[in-house]
């Protein structure tokens, strides 16, 4: 491998680059900037700062409900909470806990909300995460619910990628780094411990320790009377980890499932969903068995969901007696209420909820398992803004809808439509359009890994900023995403990975032998490992596109190992150590395949210093090897903001307003209008 003459752009505050970072992010203000740019930013400050949006309440088992809020007036956000009457009030009353523009302020800090972990069941402390700019890594501090204050010589840990989780009201389990050799390759905690109030926290007693190869460790205990217990997970890597119930004489016995299956243990049940064939049960099957008995040896399991070819299960949420399955098929989402029969009988009783829209999408917004069998379903579609229910399962079950989200843009003229194109190897692939009879400028949009799925959502933003002026938006359900399940993401891992380029190119070639764009008016954008697919899209379909928009993306595929938390994706991607494996990576990485004398369309960069999961010298690299090529680049770099690339509303509007503009003002020279196409497969 040569020298790689852009390394020293690895290092992320040296003098030398934060001059090189200015120039660039002033080159691509002077060149976006104007009238249009910040018309565009405001409009979308208005959307993300509307007050009217929906307060998404979180039930932490005391019988309130609890939020985090953001607008204008508190950029970086509310910690809050009310009884569910008033919730159901237009303008319901707010217990404020937690005000972190005036923390900052009191501080001098740059605090973001990173989440928090309440005790069970007194419900009166929490560990809240604070992260500076919004990195992963966070500061831990304990939080008196009843005295709004942070406690004085609570528990409290330094800037760290911990994890944290309550014993009882002296002792919690804690995974963050201890020193020296106590982190793994991908720079997550390695070793968990006990630790008990008042004590430093190098007394802590050891509980579990993870290889320094592995991805790391975490440990929680589960208060439910009667059914207490304490499990312990070693990652092997992201797809794999043992799962472990913890004695009160600490010693660990393993729950014998496949190391590739995810398990959940609510009350006496397990659940077990594989992501390899197991036993008679195909990939991504969803078993239930009683936790006991299955730790004792029995292998009673019993098939709770069985996917298909179009058919398979997204995610579950359990109720105090109940479980609640959001299944997906075609990538169109229904809900499905499972009981399981009284005591001395055998099975489960099951009913599907109605489902919404054709193309909108349902999901489980929350639970109280630990309270009753209330759920919070929230529904939502490219058109739709998001809509709030609330029901109980075993009473009145009609869905009382609490809140909505406003609309943004006007639909009228607008629809959905669910297209299927022919991937390189006969594969069908789901995509969904978004637009009107005569579209304009069309953007595109997709994932394709992690198992994560692309699934229908409003955005205000996207609707105000492109639907209304006549664009039109694709989102394309490509292979290494979970949209049919284990097997559509394994299709595209590691070797298999330019399946799911094939799968996006062809979806881009659909879009236009349907007449519904044009390359020249076909953009492109994507986020992480959705940027990794935007820089191999660049550099291997350039013909295909008329711009490429890429956040916070991955596109050293030679390096990303050696880079902040990339160790972590090795089972997904591969290892560039190995020369079997590089012999593949290579192939695609986007930093490796710039060429000169290629039809590249124009391309933007955005990503932020603080983000300490995909380092910014993958965009800030490529960047300068585009540049060194004479290829129309633009690059803006966000100080704060992490992996999300911004840290508060006004930094969102800013990258979003970057983006939409340079999208438009690329894709949008007068073309004959078309006319919308039938919908078929």
């Amino acid at each position: 491998m040569s020298d790689d003459p852009y390394r020293w752009l690895e290092s992320l505050d040296a003098p030398e680059v934060a001059r090189w970072v200015t120039a660039r992010n002033a080159e691509t203000l002077a060149g976006l900037g104007g009238e249009g740019f910040a018309r565009r930013r405001d409009e979308i400050r208005e959307v993300l700062d509307n007050k009217d949006h929906v307060p998404w309440p979180g039930w932490r088992g005391d019988g309130l409900y609890y939020n985090f809020w953001t607008d204008a007036d508190h950029p970086r956000g509310l910690w809050r909470r009310t009884t569910p009457d008033q919730y159901r009030l237009d303008q319901p009353e707010w217990d404020v806990l937690l005000d972190l523009d005036a923390l900052n302020a009191a501080e001098g800090e740059s605090w973001t909300w990173a989440g928090v972990t309440v005790l069970r069941p007194a419900y009166d402390r929490c560990l809240i995460s604070l992260s500076r700019g919004g990195a992963d890594a966070v500061v831990v501090r304990e939080f008196d619910l009843a005295r709004r204050a942070f406690v004085e010589d609570g528990f409290t840990l330094p800037e760290a990628k911990s994890s944290v989780g309550w014993i009882d009201a002296d002792t919690i389990y804690v995974a963050t780094d201890f020193g020296p050799g106590s982190l793994t390759a991908s720079g997550y905690p390695r070793i968990v411990k006990q630790w008990r109030r008042s004590t430093p926290l190098s007394a802590a007693e050891p509980v579990h320790e993870a290889g320094t190869g592995e991805l790391g460790v975490s440990a929680g205990h589960d208060p439910t009377p009667g059914f207490e217990r304490d499990l312990v997970t070693q990652f092997l890597d992201f797809y794999r980890a043992k799962h472990f119930l913890r004695t009160p004489d600490g010693a660990l016995v393993r729950i014998e499932v496949p190391d590739d299956a995810w398990i959940d243990v609510h009350r006496k049940w397990l659940l077990i969903r594989p992501r390899s064939a197991w036993l008679t049960h195909p990939a991504g099957t969803l078993l239930a068995t009683e936790f006991d008995d299955f730790l004792g040896g029995g292998r009673e399991l019993t098939v709770l969901f069985r996917p298909d070819e179009h058919t398979s299960l997204d995610t579950w949420a359990w109720t105090r007696n109940h479980l609640l399955l959001v299944t997906r098929t075609d990538v169109k989402s229904r809900v499905h209420i499972l009981s399981p029969e009284p005591a001395g009988a055998t099975g489960w009783r099951r009913r599907q909820m109605p489902g919404p829209g054709e193309f909108d999408d349902i999901g489980i917004a929350d639970t109280d398992p630990d309270r009753n069998d209330s759920y919070a379903i929230r529904f939502s579609g490219y058109l739709r803004p998001a809509t709030l229910g609330l029901a109980t399962v075993g009473e009145d079950e009609k869905m009382a809808i609490l809140k909505s989200e406003p609309a943004f843009f006007d639909t009228d003229g607008l629809a959905v439509r669910q297209f299927f194109a022919t991937s390189a190897d006969g594969t069908q692939v789901p995509y969904f359009v978004v637009g009107g009879e005569h579209p304009g400028p069309t953007l595109l949009t997709g994932y394709g890994g992690f198992e994560i799925s692309m699934t229908p959502g409003y955005d205000g933003v996207l609707g105000r900023g492109w639907l209304a002026r006549g664009g039109a938006y694709a989102v394309a359900n490509i292979r290494g995403g979970g949209e049919y399940g284990p097997d559509w993401h394994r299709a595209a891992r590691r070797e298999n990975r330019i399946r799911a380029y094939e799968d996006f190119a062809a979806v881009a070639a659909d879009l236009v032998s349907r007449g519904i764009t044009t390359p020249d008016r076909l953009g492109i954008s994507g986020d992480s490992n959705g940027g990794l697919l935007m820089g191999v899209m660049l550099t291997r379909h350039p013909e295909l596109f008329g711009a490429v928009v890429a956040s916070v993306p991955l596109l050293d595929m030679h390096r990303y190992t050696k880079l902040l938390a990339g160790h972590s994706w090795i089972a997904e991607y591969g290892d560039p150590d190995d020369e079997a494996d590089w012999a593949y990576l290579r192939e695609y990485s986007p930093y490796h395949a710039v060429r000169p004398g290629q039809p590249y369309p124009p391309v933007l960069f955005i990503t932020s210093t603080r983000d300490d999961r995909v380092h910014p010298a993958h965009a800030r690299k490529m960047t300068a090897r585009l540049r060194e090529y004479g290829y129309p680049v633009s690059y803006y770099e966000n100080v704060e903001g992490g992996h999300g690339a911004a840290a508060d509303n006004a930094q969102a509007a800013t990258l979003d307003a970057l983006a939409q503009e340079f999208l438009w003002r690329t894709l949008s020279p007068p073309h004959a209008p078309r006319s919308w196409p039938s919908p078929s497969r």
